[in-house]
């Protein structure tokens, strides 16, 4: 790990053969998971406080990362609030014998600090001084509005099992080994969950392998305990010329209770390859109740948000629909 700067940390690593996935490269949630590390470092390294992660802003994934590839993840502090940091991250990575380095991905991680009762506290305010850090910092406050919109949007909809589009839902404990450094659930391991329960949704609808190429939105309700009972569901939405759009919903609640609660929720796209691994058109998604036209409706209403984003060109896969 590297602090060359107050407001930076890098982690670099090799990635190992266990990171390898379902898409014979590191998948999706192994990248969110190390972006949620490193941004936490940056978080507690300003704070000197314990942090939970608040937010996962767009990130979209492009060349895949491999075994052995040297990565390199660093998370930048762009912004603060009165107890949230706002924190720029990049993931990238070479070949370790040499060669040109490539860039993944990259994302807004929104953290805050709390105290020991788990309520928030002040942080030292972060004051820009370069250019660099002027720019990345009106980029994080032009966001805030789009990223309310977004969360307004997904707390205004309703989900129920009147759909009819593809539909699943993993269940099981959370355990000892996803525990954080605060005795929590990290947000790395539920978006591994949320990456995970993408996959066989948008799978079992297409028939093909399929790896996520984006998710966006991705909302921290409350934390999740060891030894809660985790329902993962995930719901097939929006077709694009290529992409499924899936959402996803986690719950967790103590087994001793039949209580669930949402823990977080995001919005996930996948695309579907062939055996060279190139993306391929997939089957187009009609709506038939009104359930699945008000989630259809929703997601391009989520589309069109992120759309009006300072400097956020979406792909044509995500913009257009199946068959256009």
């Amino acid at each position: 790990m590297s602090d060359d700067a107050a407001n930076s940390v890098t982690l670099r690593f090799l990635a190992a053969p266990m990171d390898i996935g379902h898409s014979g490269s590191v998948d999706a949630g192994t990248v969110l998971e190390w972006v949620d590390k490193a941004a936490y470092a940056a978080a507690v390294g300003w704070s000197k406080s314990y942090c939970v992660t608040a937010y996962v802003g767009n990130i979209h994934f492009t060349d895949p990362v491999n075994s052995g590839d040297m990565v390199e993840v660093t998370s930048t502090i762009v912004y603060t609030g009165r107890s949230s940091m706002h924190i720029h991250t990049v993931v990238s990575s070479r070949d370790p014998k040499g060669g040109p380095e490539t860039m993944h991905s990259q994302c807004m991680v929104i953290f805050v600090a709390v105290g020991p009762d788990g309520k928030p506290i002040p942080v030292p305010q972060f004051e820009p001084s370069t250019p660099v850090e002027i720019e990345q910092r009106d980029h994080a406050l032009a966001r805030i509005e789009v990223r309310e919109q977004i969360v307004n949007a997904m707390n205004a909809q309703e989900y129920t099992d009147a759909g009819t589009a593809e539909r699943v839902v993993l269940r099981f404990m959370a355990s000892p080994t996803d525990v954080n450094w605060g005795g929590k659930v990290h947000g790395g391991i539920v978006m591994k969950w949320i990456d995970e329960a993408a996959y066989v949704c948008a799978s079992r609808y297409c028939g093909k392998d399929t790896v996520a190429v984006f998710s966006g939105g991705v909302r921290f309700y409350r934390p999740l305990l060891i030894g809660h009972v985790v329902e993962v569901e995930a719901r097939l939405v929006y077709t694009g010329a290529k992409g499924m759009h899936i959402a996803v919903h986690v719950r967790s609640g103590d087994p001793k209770t039949r209580e669930m609660n949402l823990t977080t929720y995001c919005l996930t796209v996948m695309v579907a390859r062939d055996e060279t691994g190139t993306s391929v058109p997939i089957p187009a998604w009609e709506p038939v109740s009104d359930e699945d036209k008000k989630l259809h409706a929703h997601a391009r209403e989520l589309l069109e948000i992120r759309g009006r984003a300072p400097g956020n060109r979406l792909p044509d896969h995500l913009l257009k629909a199946a068959g256009s």
